[in-house]
């Protein structure tokens, strides 16, 4: 019992030495602490900095300081910065980069401004631990991110610049760091500023013309891995964040130029990106927080009034420099006023770069232990008043922002109904990752794999296979939060079916594979593509997804006249969009002057919408000349119509056999807009119409090209 008992003791010594213990308390502080202060409304990140502070060496001293905690907080730092610039929409950014330089330079001069005169004249310290002291009050970790990823606004302007001016203003900090210290220590000679200028140009270079091309080849080459993807990103963050170091520069600044350099090869709804933010926001961002509280020790308000009214002084102007920085930020650039607290509250927080220039200034003997301790309260407050702060401007920015960004007025907020009718279960994973890509994300509905069998067989059977085969690629897309519903009808007629199942479950959008090789009695009778866009008002996208989305540089969308006119016009446009956003691409679209101009209206509704760019065609008949231009990192889309719709084009017409013949192996998607088939109590008497007798004619012209066919091959 005793060596039990001492066995105990050893084990529960504090601090806890054993891995497993502290690495399972640190687990049950990441689950319980946001819970629990949640109920206080207290912020999560509030809650996990609080909880360093308690269990941490000037609380509890439960868990202490050591290499394990410093690795996995400083991954957790940098995958801050790597997810703010992966996230960042780069044309949205290029679009405000006057706004992220304005920003970036306001709030680095501002605080500077304000903190230099109050530590020289206030405080008393000289002119070098002055301008350490205002160099601190400059630096800002954007630890209310997960805030603004939390509350889905993360592409909001104001964010963008932000994230732009926070690393203008940690570069500019951390560069004028490294010039105070030579200045202090006398070291500062041309071979510094030859090694840091070196280093960062091939940083650049590495990240921007190297890496992308890269991780293009491996993401294709192994698409199936989808483990070694995300292990390959991890790699890129740690190299860029080393290189960055070599240069002199903190590892933060790499970090988020490898999640710039990986942004348009990483989609927002990809597979990778879900890993990337589900271990990140787990395990690493959490870990990182709490060593940020372990830094606090509340004990040196207990020092004397010296120590409080040195902590009092370094707050209130940090926080106010920060504060006007960013009202002028908004009244300069005309954002809103929750805008403005959103880039404060942003802005405001101050810890690894604080950390950082305090205690390289402490160590180099420029700055005293009050200052050191004046800035873990900073850090503590700060990060309290930045997340408050942003929680509040978020809240209020998704209550005025339009629901989904875009909305149609035929489309009823919030429900979309996909539907994948699917013959080969082999093919299910990219048009699966495709549907996901494009759904409206305020939908509830689930979307639907249709797998229609003849009526003779096993029903029950059938849809224990295609439920497994469902998992099996919902597990390998790592996309286990959404809902996928298998279903599994008997129907002989294909077209039938899929317009039976599409009414029962109120279908919006039909997603299908390609149509396989035309066969003899296709020509003679149409192709079952054909007979499903016939009987089905829905709208309907037929994709051939040769490659993964995100080895595509652009999408290349072809609208023919008065495809404006069309019902469905807006919900396919719509769709494109969110697409590009998804992939971050651009969209070049070919259409003349009345069709770019509807396009416009539409774009001007949507508050995520990619950068377009316009090509007027005078000529539709040479589409086929157009098509076969298409590059292998082209996503061609067609916006093509049903025949006898105002939009319909001859040049559409056999438009699978023109993309097998003219381009087989790129990716392509025809999207067909949806249409108003009437009451379905007129279902009986669809058959009475004019189409039958003018494709009289059609058919015999499919006969006659058939049978030239056979012919040709016999010769």
């Amino acid at each position: 019992m005793d060596a039990i008992l001492s066995q105990l003791r050893e084990q529960f010594h504090l601090p806890l030495q054993n891995p497993v213990l502290v690495f399972a308390l640190i687990l049950l502080i990441i689950l319980l602490a946001p819970i629990l202060l949640k109920k206080l409304r207290v912020p999560g990140i509030i809650g996990l900095i609080l909880a360093g502070v308690l269990f941490g060496p000037h609380g509890l001293n439960l868990l202490a300081k050591n290499s394990a905690i410093d690795l996995f907080s400083t991954i957790g730092l940098l995958y801050i910065m790597f997810i703010a610039g992966l996230e960042l929409e780069l044309h949205e950014f290029k679009k405000y980069r006057y706004h992220s330089i304005g920003f970036g330079f306001l709030t680095f001069i501002m605080p500077m401004a304000l903190g230099f005169p109050a530590a020289y004249f206030i405080l008393g310290y000289n002119f070098t631990a002055s301008l350490m002291i205002g160099t601190l009050f400059a630096t800002q970790t954007m630890i209310a991110y997960p805030i603004v990823t939390k509350f889905g606004i993360s592409r909001n302007k104001a964010v963008a610049i932000t994230v732009g001016g926070t690393i203008l203003t940690d570069t500019g900090v951390l560069l004028l760091l490294a010039v105070i210290t030579g200045v202090h220590a006398g070291s500062l000679e041309a071979g510094f500023w030859i090694k840091m200028i070196i280093s960062v140009i091939f940083l650049l270079a590495v990240m921007f013309l190297v890496i992308p091309r890269i991780a293009q080849w491996f993401f294709r080459r192994l698409e199936g891995e989808k483990t070694s993807h995300y292990i390959f990103v991890l790699s890129i963050v740690f190299l860029a964040a080393f290189i960055s170091q070599i240069a002199g520069l903190e590892p933060i600044i790499g970090a988020f130029i490898a999640g710039l350099a990986l942004n348009k090869i990483v989609p927002q709804s990809s597979v990778l990106m879900n890993r990337i933010q589900f271990v990140g926001n787990a395990l690493f961002i959490p870990f990182f927080l709490i060593s940020v509280g372990m830094l606090v020790d509340l004990r040196v308000l207990l020092q004397g009034p010296k120590a409080l009214w040195i902590a009092f002084v370094l707050l209130i102007t940090a926080l106010v420099g920060k504060y006007v920085a960013a009202r002028l930020t908004q009244w300069i650039f005309g954002y809103s006023r929750n805008q403005g607290l959103l880039i404060f509250g942003l802005s405001a927080s101050h810890a690894a770069a604080a950390m950082a220039v305090i205690l390289v200034g402490y160590k180099a003997g420029i700055i005293d232990e009050n200052i050191l301790n004046g800035t873990i309260i900073l850090i503590l407050v700060s990060c309290l008043v930045a997340s408050i702060a942003t929680e509040a401007a978020s809240k209020r920015i998704v209550m005025e922002s339009e629901p989904g960004g875009a909305l149609s007025e035929e489309q009823p907020a919030g429900y979309e109904s996909i539907i994948l009718p699917v013959a080969n279960l082999k093919n299910l994973e990219r048009i699966l990752e495709f549907s996901f890509f494009i759904r409206d994300k305020r939908s509830k509905e689930p979307i639907r794999v249709l797998n229609l069998i003849d009526p003779g067989s096993n029903a029950d059977l059938k849809l224990t296979q295609v439920s497994q085969e469902v998992d099996k690629v919902m597990a390998n897309l790592a996309l286990s939060d959404f809902h996928v519903l298998p279903v599994v009808a008997a129907e002989q007629n294909i077209a039938a079916g899929i317009n039976r199942i599409s009414r029962e479950f109120e279908v919006t959008t039909i997603v299908m594979g390609w149509p396989t090789k035309e066969s003899f009695s296709d020509r003679l009778f149409g192709q079952k593509t054909d007979h499903i866009l016939e009987s089905s008002g829905q709208a309907i996208l037929v994709c051939r997804l040769m490659n993964p989305l995100n080895s595509f540089s652009r999408i290349v969308l072809f609208s023919p006249p008065f495809s404006e006119k069309e019902q469905g016009f807006e919900y396919l446009i719509t769709k494109i969009t969110t697409l590009a956003v998804e992939i971050n691409l651009p969209v070049h679209l070919y259409c003349d002057s009345k069709t770019q101009e509807a396009v416009a209206v539409l774009l001007d509704k949507i508050n995520r919408k990619p950068l377009f760019k316009n090509y007027e065609v005078q000529n539709w008949n040479e589409f086929l000349l157009m098509i076969n231009k298409l590059a292998e990192k082209d996503l061609a889309i067609i916006f093509s119509a049903r025949k006898g719709s105002v939009s319909h084009h001859s040049q559409m017409d056999q438009i699978f056999d023109r993309f097998n013949t003219v381009c087989p192996d790129r990716t392509v998607v025809i999207t067909y807009p949806k249409v108003n088939l009437g009451n379905d109590k007129y279902d009986k008497y669809r058959d009475f119409y004019a189409e039958p007798l003018t494709r009289t004619a059609e058919t015999f012209r499919n006969i006659q090209r058939g049978m030239e066919k056979m012919i040709h091959k016999a010769e």
